[in-house]
């Protein structure tokens, strides 16, 4: 039991690391399907994938808090995908990722 317990407590570091990732998406006629990912207690990334037959310009900014909002952009072909990260010089507690598709 004792040994269970210790397991137990020395797995907890590693799952309070997930924080919650709000996505605002705005597509304006372009095909995309996102995933978002919590790479570390500071950084964070979304991948984002063309399903459509064009391409797509994208930005997405990443707001934490009080810091000053990280702005990446991406020009994604038709079928391929992008991963685009964010590093943070504080915790991240709860990440909001707005993210702007044009088709090209």
């Amino acid at each position: 039991m004792k040994k269970l317990c210790c397991a137990l407590f020395a797995l907890l570091p590693t799952l309070v690391l997930a924080y919650p990732i709000e996505v605002e998406k705005q597509y304006n006629g372009a095909e995309i399907v996102y995933d978002t990912t919590d790479i570390a207690s500071n950084m964070a990334a979304i991948n984002i994938q063309n399903v459509g037959g064009t391409a797509a310009e994208c930005k997405a900014v990443f707001v934490n808090g009080p810091e000053t909002p990280k702005v990446r952009k991406a020009v994604i072909e038709s079928g391929k995908s992008a991963y685009v990260t964010a590093n943070f010089t504080r915790a991240v507690i709860k990440l909001r990722i707005k993210l702007t598709c044009n088709p090209k």
